[in-house]
């Protein structure tokens, strides 16, 4: 970029594009990765990682106290997300590898791992394709300060951490009715979770460690550790109750393991306000513009000004104006684009009223390449005896030219108070918008009711 042009006006389509392909994101993922890996072909590198195309694999790791149900919490988020299932006992069950080998002898000896010897497992399982490109979950692990600093500081970040709670009373009672079937590693119980197949039943097992003084040795053993990790994952941690049925627990896992934190990416708000007339969408747009310094783009307020201006569209307006019949959608979408690439509005952002009012304008509008975030979208929407109530308090003097002109500019969006008195006319407006609010999808919007 030339710098004796200065200063450079970035085009308003390129900021949209961005946010649409995560641009930011994307080189905030390949940066972090620069940074922990430091290869010596940072080219490649980078190469190498835009093709494994894996930045959005599940990375969770539960964790919780014994009898909490993490481990059935885990075995059913891998089923649903396709994930590798990764516990300490099959990290160290792995055949034909020294470094489990030497981890099974540590354990057997100490009831313990090495952090050293626990980090390079780790590393080892992590590294291989299953976890590379489907993901992992971490069952049970870390367990120590110690182990979340090691694999930290070899760039092993999870994207959603999920602690379990449970009173320990409860726990200790939980803990003595598990079984486990030795075949596929189901964990059962006796009173909450007992197996239908007769076959399943009989060969389940009593797993060691579940009596009531090594259950509370163990939950004091996990509270001593517990307060030491939780502060190493302050802004991807959800505490879970366990005291509720399982299928409670693990679609409340499922919801949050599938959002997406918020991104640190540059954020400029573009809400669009679509409801019936006397829904207070105007009111509403005032009101955000104020709260969070938005540009208020009111459409029938763009094409008045335009008249106002005498412009190259205001005189295109005039006639339709003079003649009280609604203005083409072509003309519409050209004053509302220009002004929507105004400076004012790509840098603050906008919230818009009053366009689009049906399908047709809604493409027009995606076509003129100025989309709603995916989130600030909403459809304030009530019944249509409100809104006409709404409107016939409403005191306007039809003689006026501003009034005149407001209620024929888009045609039968603003029509005469008179108009607004049918049902059939409610209904008819509120159809169109129901017709908009599918065309940005439910994703977008947000429902906002009156009485």
């Amino acid at each position: 970029m030339d710098a004796t042009t200065a200063p450079h006006r970035i085009p308003p389509q390129m900021p949209l594009y961005g946010e649409t392909n995560h641009i930011f994101e994307l080189m905030q993922n390949m940066l972090e990765q620069l940074l922990i890996h430091q290869p010596r072909d940072p080219i490649t590198f980078m190469i190498d990682h835009l093709q494994r195309n894996n930045d959005d694999v599940p990375r969770i790791i539960i964790l919780g106290p014994p009898a909490s149900g993490k481990t059935t919490i885990a075995m059913w988020l891998r089923k649903h997300l396709n994930s590798s299932h990764l516990t300490m006992e099959n990290l160290m069950a792995k055949e034909h590898s020294p470094l489990a080998a030497a981890a099974r002898k540590h354990y057997q000896a100490t009831k313990s791992v090495p952090s050293t010897l626990f980090i390079r497992l780790m590393e080892e399982r992590l590294s291989e394709e299953d976890c590379v490109q489907r993901g992992w979950i971490l069952d049970g692990i870390p367990e120590t300060r110690e182990q979340v600093l090691a694999i930290q500081t070899r760039g092993i970040v999870p994207r959603h951490v999920i602690v379990l709670s449970a009173p320990d009373t409860v726990l200790i009672e939980r803990n003595l009715g598990k079984r486990v079937d030795p075949q596929t590693g189901e964990i059962y119980h006796t009173t909450f979770d007992w197996p239908p197949v007769t076959e399943v039943q009989n060969r389940l097992v009593v797993p060691s460690g579940i009596s009531e003084p090594e259950t509370a040795r163990n939950l004091l053993e996990y509270h001593r550790n517990i307060i030491r990790i939780l502060p190493s994952y302050p802004k991807i941690l959800k505490v879970i109750s366990a005291d509720q049925p399982c299928v409670d627990v693990f679609y409340q896992a499922l919801t949050y393991v599938q959002t997406n934190h918020r991104s640190n990416a540059p954020f400029t708000p573009r809400v669009l306000l679509c409801g019936p007339v006397g829904s207070g969408k105007s009111l509403q747009a005032a009101l955000l513009a104020q709260k969070y310094s938005l540009v208020n783009v009111c459409c029938g307020q763009l094409l008045k000004e335009a008249v106002a201006e005498k412009s190259r569209f205001g005189q295109e307006i005039q006639p339709f104006f003079e003649k009280e019949i609604a203005v083409p959608d072509s003309i519409v979408a050209k004053v509302l684009g220009q002004r929507l690439d105004e400076h004012d509005c790509v840098q603050q952002g906008w919230v818009l009223h009053g366009f689009p009012r049906d399908l047709d304008q809604a493409h027009l509008l995606d076509h003129l390449g100025q989309k709603p975030n995916s989130q600030p979208g909403v459809l304030v929407q009530g019944r249509w005896i409100s809104c006409v109530c709404r409107v016939l308090t409403v005191r306007a003097d039809h003689d006026e030219p501003s009034c005149r002109s407001c209620c024929s500019l888009l045609g039968a969006g603003s029509i005469h108070l008179p108009f607004m008195t049918t049902p059939f006319a409610a209904t008819s407006l509120s159809c169109c918008f129901q017709f908009v609010f599918h065309f940005y999808s439910a994703s977008v919007f947000s429902l906002v009711s009156f009485p």
